[in-house]
């Protein structure tokens, strides 16, 4: 981004705080004119008032605090902490019911004297663009309901006329959302059919679609949609499908990059139907709400708000490489890296796609390396120009990107994606921790101290309503038939407001500790063969402490202490614990279990109870512990594509964390049993290697090769002819013309079809290729990519294995 960006940037948020002194001094002054002091004063004050008035004031608490100052409220508006993320649906809430010192008839008096006044200005301006005056109307019945008139009719009536007077713009129903929640049953369902009858819906024409939208987002925003019947939910999303294509040649002669009108449509049926997932679990509402926002981008391919969306339902189905290629068309660059990358990152991270989630990770990094150097000239730059207020602004931004959670995070993932690339390379994973101080570099950045300051930047309004956070997604949780509208808002608040609280932290704070461990491992690992002399071996006893005190901060990452940790290992193990009641951290655990078999080869003491130096049970209990998890998930996988959410995923993370870690620490026992530089004397130590202990390390291989075997025979087994993989997508698309899915994705079929005869121009134009077969065909190509590129992972392993066996063998032999 260029230095004139940039200044032109925070000179524009600079002009908006402005604004919004402006209108708190202005009705400040006013509060002052109906004291009666300083008239000459407030002659000014009412004319700055009459200025911003003219403004479309979008945002309730600037509203709110205008009148709190007029009625003397002690107005405490929630401030935007740094690193916090705020639900604005929510945090208004604190401010409903500020005291007030005056009188119940002294703030009657003002409230009227304020209606009146801009009660003229309404008459003075007649401009649709003009909301504010209107807004203020609604905002001074709302603050009459709170002093004491809770039956209020006029507040009703207020929001009526402002739905017959903007009803038809796209922002009016987020213009009164906070008033919207006010209103009783019968309140709502008298605004309902006060909009509905405010239009002909047959009409074809800017405004009745801007109506039509604006009745839809109502009902979505006061969750009248929530508590409808299945039928009526898809009927509901058929007619927003139908409304989207009647109206299409009301936008033939946009530019292409020009909004549509009515794309809204698009996203709430989406929405819709993923609900009637979330209700159903039938894959073919899911299935419709994917096509329902591929033809819309089809139509027009720059709406980002459909690809948003598709980024996640295409994760959540598991057809990453569609995720990842519409993430892509976002064209996220500069800043937006850092607001905007959560949608895909995580998922990314989790997948065998490893190439292409450090593609993601390197550009992040460059961004931000490079604008951290830049800050300075920044900062020149603005002093020269004079503008001294952005000296502060910049150095205020650079330090909070410093302190980004998601930059500490990715940091952390470049070295750990590396490791998992490169872990059938031992020099190459040397080389790699080698430029991290051996992995102290990276324990060092997440210390108690810095992680207490770290900011959240993430813009998580853009996220679909079913995973408010990267770590929740609503979809994988039953349906609960009992919840209401306002527990959902709630819910999805409260996830938003305690992410940094959240598992990034724990997180962050278990990753920074693995690649000192690998190295601590592998170093650890190197003394494992050689035969004891008769008062012992030696042993790096400071490598060793500085191990276990790793593995205890390991241990409360996962919110247990050593002790109890080691207990649990041992016990899924040994099938006392069922693994299940871990599952959540259940990679943590197994890479848990791999660096505690390398802290016992290098320990003096035996570490784990009822084992000592020469027992192989340290190997066998990870070797049980790996099987266990891999042959459970293995057990309860469902079918791919046609099972959302599916253990691919977790599958990946097992075979690129732990297990890649296990076979470092295998190499590098390998590697010790091979003399380095010069010719060793006959009987030296590396020429009679332990058996047993070679034994033990042999067993493990095999076992590990059987387990990766294991995986890659299902994977195997997931992949299906590409005709029958779409004919098994296309039955749940079969439903009857009155019952389950299949309506709309027909309705598209026939709309795409019909398009040149009906619509003409450019759109029939792009809609001609258009099939729902054709975006289904797409995403069991997906599904068989993802396949496709964990049995590469697990090949690589399977022959690094075979190496090591052969090698072990000859040994042995």
């Amino acid at each position: 981004m260029s230095q004139k960006r940039f200044l032109s940037i925070f000179q524009f948020w600079n002009n908006r705080r402005s604004m919004m002194l402006l209108w708190k001094f202005s009705l400040e002054t006013w509060g002052l004119f109906l004291e009666g002091r300083r008239t000459s004063f407030v002659c000014r004050g009412v004319f700055l008032l009459k200025q911003v008035a003219m403004l479309p004031l979008r945002r309730y608490t600037r509203r709110s605090s205008s009148l709190g100052c007029l009625l003397e409220n002690d107005v405490n508006l929630p401030k935007p902490c740094t690193g916090e993320h705020t639900c604005p649906s929510c945090s208004v809430d604190s401010a409903l019911s500020n005291k007030t010192s005056l009188s119940q008839e002294l703030v009657e008096s003002r409230l009227t004297s304020a209606l009146s006044f801009v009660q003229r200005l309404q008459e003075n301006n007649s401009s649709d663009c003009v909301r504010g005056p209107h807004l203020a109307n609604i905002e001074i019945e709302r603050r009459r309901c709170l002093s004491g008139n809770p039956n209020n009719i006029k507040l009703m009536e207020a929001l009526v006329k402002y739905f017959h007077r903007f009803g038809h713009l796209s922002c009016s129903a987020s213009d009164v959302e906070i008033y919207l929640h006010m209103l009783s049953g019968n309140e709502i369902s008298e605004l309902l059919d006060a909009i509905s009858g405010s239009f002909d819906a047959s009409a074809v024409s800017v405004n009745t679609l801007g109506l039509t939208i604006t009745l839809f987002k109502v009902q979505e925003l006061l969750g009248t949609l929530f508590t409808k019947s299945t039928a009526e939910l898809q009927g509901i999303a058929k007619r927003m499908v139908d409304t989207f294509y009647k109206n299409l040649p009301l936008s033939n002669e946009l530019d292409p990059q020009e909004s549509m009108y009515g794309e809204e449509l698009l996203s709430m049926a989406s929405s819709i139907l993923v609900q009637l997932y979330w209700r159903t679990r039938n894959l073919g509402y899911l299935l419709e709400a994917i096509l329902v926002l591929e033809f819309g981008l089809t139509v027009r391919k720059y709406v980002w708000q459909y690809k948003i969306i598709l980024v996640h339902l295409y994760s959540y189905l598991g057809a990453l490489p569609l995720a990842h290629k519409w993430y892509l068309t976002l064209e996220v660059k500069n800043i937006l890296l850092e607001s905007v990358s959560h949608h895909i990152l995580p998922q990314m991270l989790n997948s065998p796609f490893l190439q292409h989630a450090a593609d993601l990770v390197k550009d992040y990094l460059k961004f931000m390396d490079d604008h951290l150097k830049e800050s300075a000239d920044l900062t020149c730059l603005a002093y020269r120009h004079r503008t001294y207020s952005k000296v502060i602004e910049f150095v205020q931004f650079k330090d909070r990107l410093q302190r980004s959670m998601q930059y500490l995070s990715v940091k952390l993932d470049f070295v750990m994606l590396h490791l998992k690339q490169k872990a059938e390379s031992l020099d190459e994973v040397e080389s790699i921790l080698e430029n991290v101080s051996h992995g102290t570099k990276l324990v060092g950045l997440s210390n108690e101290d810095s992680m207490k300051h770290l900011t959240f930047n993430e813009d998580l309004e853009a996220r679909p309503w079913w995973t408010p956070t990267s770590s929740v997604n609503f979809l994988s949780e039953p349906f609960d038939e009992a919840s209401t509208p306002a527990s959902y808002r709630t819910k999805m608040c409260k996830h938003k407001s305690n992410e940094k609280d959240g598992p990034k932290l724990k997180d962050a704070g278990r990753k920074s500790l693995v690649p000192r461990l690998v190295y601590l491992s592998m170093h650890g690992c190197t003394t494992f063969l050689r035969e004891s002399e008769s008062n012992g071996a030696s042993s790096d006893v400071t490598a060793t402490g500085e191990m276990k005190t790793l593995l205890e901060k390991y241990a409360r990452s996962i919110g247990y202490s050593f002790d109890d940790a080691l207990s649990i290992v041992l016990g899924m193990s040994s099938g006392k614990k069922a693994v299940k009641d871990f599952a959540p951290d259940i990679v943590s655990w197994m890479s848990f279990a791999a660096f505690i078999n390398a802290w016992n080869l290098c320990s003096n003491e035996p570490v784990i109870p009822g084992t000592d130096r020469n027992s192989p049970n340290s190997w066998q209990i990870v070797d049980n512990l790996f099987r266990t998890c891999i042959e459970e998930q293995l057990t309860d996988a469902r079918q791919m594509l046609t099972s959302p959410g599916n253990n691919i995923p977790l599958l990946a993370r097992m075979v690129t964390e732990p297990i890649s870690w296990h076979l470092l620490v295998i190499q590098s026992c390998m590697r010790a049993m091979t003399p380095q530089g010069k010719k060793k004397k006959k009987g030296s130590p590396l020429e009679r290697p332990n058996t047993p202990r070679l034994q033990a390390i042999q067993s493990s291989v095999n076992c590990m090769a059987d387990t990766l075997q294991g995986v890659q025979t299902w994977l195997s087994d997931q992949v299906k002819p590409e005709e029958q993989a779409l004919d098994t997508l296309l039955s749940h698309l079969q439903g009857t013309s009155t019952d389950g899915p299949g309506q709309i994705s027909r309705t598209l079929d026939e709309s795409a079809a019909a398009a040149n005869s009906e619509i003409g121009g450019r759109i029939a134009q792009s809609l001609e290729p258009w099939s729902s077969a054709s975006v289904l065909r797409k995403i069991v190509g997906a599904g068989d990519e993802t396949i496709a590129e964990l049995k590469k992972i697990c090949s690589q392993k399977l022959k690094l294995l075979a190496s090591a066996s052969a090698s072990l063998s000859s040994a042995l032999h």
